[in-house]
């Protein structure tokens, strides 16, 4: 007869080695769920790159793919730390980055720790150097003020007692106290950063320097006079052009009572989709509202190819009595996409507490055409609007045709109170329509409208920092700056530094000479030793 204490302990012997089997598998499939996770990242990662980042189900996707990796990631760090005192799990190896070598320009400060006297094995002290090993870490050192004293020393003449001295330094302010640089840190930090003057001021007087709020605003204002001539010149190169991207958005003003929604436009310039030589440039305008009458102010005595969303203050601009003549639409792809695109997003709507039932399946067929019509356009940037034509009648004009066949029939088939019924009467408005398909008859018009809201994106962040525009002329000013440090960032330039040097040099150029501070044809002479 067995021993009922030896059963007992057979039993939870079994059922320890059980547990420790099932801690072990459940820690195999948790880190194999994470490597999947990761790899479906990286793929969407490297998608982004290869076809950009305006896509929204693109952006949606990896912000939802990197959330599911971290949870994986920590749930499998989990399993395998649970189940590590008992067997041995293969850890969860994610492919990192290869860390880039840090930049050669930077200056290098060799710490040599210093070297044994002995063998740390056997005492000896006949040891011989066999070579060295380096580890690099990268620092910073805080910023350093500092006062540039200018001495100029007087001389008395012994012959007819005359006094010579050299002539005081310039300033690009009169009467100014701060070097270029401080200026365009000043305006790049308020207008590029989004950091108002009064957190810069905090800033500054931690850093032992104290500059006041109605000091740091007078340079904003001379710094402004001072780049007029530059600004004229970049909106002159921009109303040149025949083809422009327009958009707007919210800017708080501040009034009697607490604020009101004003309205900043930018009109931007880009002919590189189409192969277009001209450098891209950006205008923004500042207004107190969205009436139709800015716009037609803004691009008086401009004609050409208005790319932008179905906003009705445009029309003034496409009346055919127009002087010096109507303006063409191009609408917005992504505008009419992005209806469908919220009305067939499943895990949106999911995340929303909504039904996933509830997801249209017009909207989504609608994406997934409109898409196809986006795919060939990727294919299309770059080239000259003769190539662009021609490959947009012989493959996009066929999915134009059967979206908009399609799409009626449907349309036919839905009441008027659906909410697809509604993004199908944007798309296929009489008034919109020819907007649509104007691509398909100029290799100039691009399919969307992503430049100008990527232009105003900053706009858009900085509203959380600086809050409202104190005036309309606080607002005007605000949209001198963007324009200026926007056309810079289209050229691929870096913003302050460029500040930094026409701030210093612009007084003293001839107006024949302007053009060379433009952000195109700008050099900054230590970009040439760094490249070097």
């Amino acid at each position: 007869m067995s021993d009922p204490a030896c059963e007992l302990e057979k039993l939870r012997a079994e059922l320890a080695a059980t547990k420790a089997e099932l801690a072990q598998a459940r820690a195999v499939v948790s880190t194999s769920e994470a490597m999947i996770a990761g790899l479906k990242l990286e793929i969407a990662l490297l998608r982004r790159e290869h076809y950009g980042r305006s896509a929204e189900r693109t952006a949606r996707l990896i912000d939802q793919l990197e959330l599911q990796l971290e949870e994986l990631v920590t749930a499998a760090a989990e399993d395998r730390i649970r189940v590590e005192k008992t067997t041995k799990v293969a850890a969860f190896e994610r492919r990192k980055p290869v860390r880039k070598p840090f930049p050669e320009h930077l200056p290098r400060e060799r710490v040599v720790v210093p070297a044994p006297t002995s063998c740390s094995c056997c005492g000896s002290d006949r040891i011989a150097k066999l070579g060295e090993d380096i580890t690099e870490t990268l620092e910073v050192v805080p910023r350093q003020w500092k006062v540039i004293q200018t001495v100029r020393e007087k001389f008395t003449c012994r012959a007819c007692e005359k006094i010579s001295q050299a002539p005081a330094p310039f300033h690009p302010i009169p009467r100014g106290w701060a070097g270029p640089s401080l200026l365009a840190m000043i305006v790049f930090e308020k207008f590029g950063q989004h950091q108002p003057l009064n957190r810069q001021a905090e800033r500054y007087a931690r850093e032992g320097v104290d500059l006041s709020l109605s000091t740091l605003a007078d340079q904003i204002g001379a710094v402004a006079e001072l780049l007029k001539p530059l600004h004229d010149l970049i909106e002159a190169h921009v109303l040149a052009a025949s083809r422009l991207h327009a958009d707007d958005t919210t800017v708080p003003l501040l009034a009697r009572g607490g604020t009101k929604t004003a309205r900043l436009w930018t009109y931007v310039r880009d002919d590189r989709p189409f192969g277009g030589t001209a450098p891209p440039a950006v205008v923004f305008r500042f207004s107190r509202d969205r009436a139709g009458e800015h716009p037609a102010e803004h691009l008086t005595g401009w004609k050409g190819i208005l790319q932008a969303d179905a906003y009705a203050g445009y029309n003034q601009l496409y009346r055919g009595d127009r002087k010096p003549g109507p303006v063409l639409p191009a609408l917005c792809w992504s505008h009419a996409r992005r209806k469908f695109f919220e009305l067939a997003d499943v895990e949106g709507n999911i995340r929303k507490g909504k039904d996933a039932k509830e997801i249209s399946p017009i909207a989504f067929e609608a994406v997934r055409r409109i898409d196809a019509i986006f795919e060939i356009e990727r294919e299309l940037s770059g080239q000259d609007p003769a190539s662009r034509l021609a490959a947009r009648q012989e493959r996009s004009a066929p999915l134009v045709e059967d979206l908009e066949r399609w799409l009626r029939t449907e349309r036919a088939l839905l009441s008027k109170h659906a909410k697809v019924a509604k993004a199908i009467d944007y798309l296929l408005s009489p008034d919109h329509w020819p907007g649509f398909t104007r691509f398909l008859s100029d290799g100039r018009v691009c399919l969307s409208n992503n430049c100008a809201e990527r232009a105003l994106r900053g706009v858009a962040l900085g509203r959380k920092s600086w809050l409202f525009a104190g005036s309309e002329r606080g607002g005007q000013r605000a949209a001198f700056m963007y324009s200026l440090i926007g056309t810079a960032r289209l050229n691929g330039v870096d913003p302050q530094a460029w500040l930094a040097d026409a701030i210093a040099r612009i007084s003293d150029l001839p107006v024949s000479r302007l053009p060379e501070l433009l952000p195109w044809t700008w050099c900054n002479p230590s970009h040439l030793r760094i490249a070097a």
